[in-house]
């Protein structure tokens, strides 16, 4: 998969590259309550929960902004005002989730692990087993501050034993891994337009389950996010409470059609994977090394070590690769220093091989012999 005419390529976790046919959905005006626009959310809407296996117990509801608008959303919607969160953290999203509880006044406690240890569900349980005040637990699928991978079917099906409600943050995991709500049961599973379903960013969306948010008004201490008002109001008139991004709605369309055209989940998880492969062979051939152990890497992004060398500094590595054409992202750890590579959105293996080539070439330009890191 070939794309020649965009400069620079995304590898980041979102923003990210998108499509010609992505892009070109913005270019109409839409009226947000015309019923043609009305139409393409509704379609949008269903598409996303069949992604996820979730239509009949589960609705779908948008809401404009970022993802974590989506997430703080989902918390301050399904978590009573007198609820308990338990958030689960082995990195900054996680970290991210407690906080933002916590500033909507709902108590919290933390499970926190390393950030290259994914979360044990054994742990888990054995805290919910000793603290029944423990309403609701919160996961970050795939933690982007490094690609950890987190076992959601494990910590959904013993969140569910112990007879607790999951908020999944699948931002990073969305359509790229494999999440079926008929097998893994959890309250809502929160994700956005601009990762793996490879729209623009804008519009972040919750699949909750309908039984629950059917008893959740009043539970949000904000208008704006308040996902069951908004779940009511777009099922009473297909309309967004709030002036839409519309043309975001409609690249998410275009970017949903692409998605079942190139095979659905299973087919962008073939990609993905293909990519994180000729990334990581090609990086290591130049002496990087990755922080995370394979097994619990998800094809998502990428972290890597900085190299030792001391006249590797990231800002003008980062400068000389982006004028090559390719945009990557800072490391978000705090022990070590890092940088990280997406392996998503509308690329593939070539633009990847072009991507190490770029990293090669201004590891020569910088004098840097070796990549190793200390």
């Amino acid at each position: 998969m070939s794309n020649f005419s965009r400069d620079p390529i995304l590898l980041t976790p979102g923003p990210l590259t998108t499509s010609l046919a992505t892009k070109m959905a913005m270019l109409r005006d839409w009226g947000s309550w015309d019923s043609g626009f009305n139409a393409v959310t509704g379609m949008v809407r269903e598409r996303l929960l069949s992604i996820a296996g979730a239509e009949g117990a589960h609705v779908c509801v948008p809401l404009q902004g970022s993802g974590t608008f989506a997430v703080e959303a989902a918390v301050n919607t399904l978590v009573p005002r007198d609820g308990h969160l338990l958030a689960l953290i082995n990195g900054a999203y996680g970290t991210r989730l407690a906080r933002l509880a916590r500033m909507m006044g709902r108590r919290v406690s933390t499970l926190e692990t390393a950030e290259d240890v994914p979360a044990a569900v054994a742990d888990i349980e054995r805290l919910l087993q000793a603290d029944s005040s423990i309403t609701h637990v919160g996961l970050v699928h795939c933690e982007t501050s490094t690609g950890i991978l987190n076992p959601l079917e494990g910590i959904a099906d013993a969140v569910a034993r112990c007879g607790r409600h999951l908020i999944v943050d699948a931002m990073s995991s969305f359509g790229a891994l494999p999440i079926d709500a008929r097998r893994v049961p959890f309250d809502a599973l929160v994700a956005a337009s601009g990762k793996c379903i490879e729209g623009p960013p804008g519009i972040g969306f919750v699949l909750a389950r309908r039984s629950v948010l059917e008893h959740c008004a009043g539970n949000s201490t904000s208008l704006s996010l308040d996902l069951h008002d908004q779940w009511q109001y777009m099922e009473r008139t297909t309309q967004w409470r709030f002036t839409p991004p519309t043309h975001v709605v409609a690249a998410l369309s275009a970017a949903l059609e692409a998605f079942d055209a190139e095979g659905g989940q299973p087919a962008r998880l073939a990609r993905y994977t293909r990519n994180c492969e000729v990334l990581v062979r090609g990086m290591e051939e130049l002496g990087f090394r990755r922080f995370l152990d394979p097994r619990v890497q998800a094809p998502i992004i990428v972290t890597f070590l900085a190299p030792a060398d001391p006249r590797y500094g990231f800002r003008e590595f980062y400068d000389r690769v982006r004028d090559k054409g390719f945009i990557l992202y800072p490391g978000k750890l705090t022990q070590v220093e890092t940088f990280r590579v997406g392996c998503i959105g509308a690329i593939g293996p070539d633009e990847i091989r072009h991507a190490v080539n770029a990293v090669r070439d201004t590891l020569a330009e910088m004098g840097i012999e070796g990549a190793a890191p200390g």
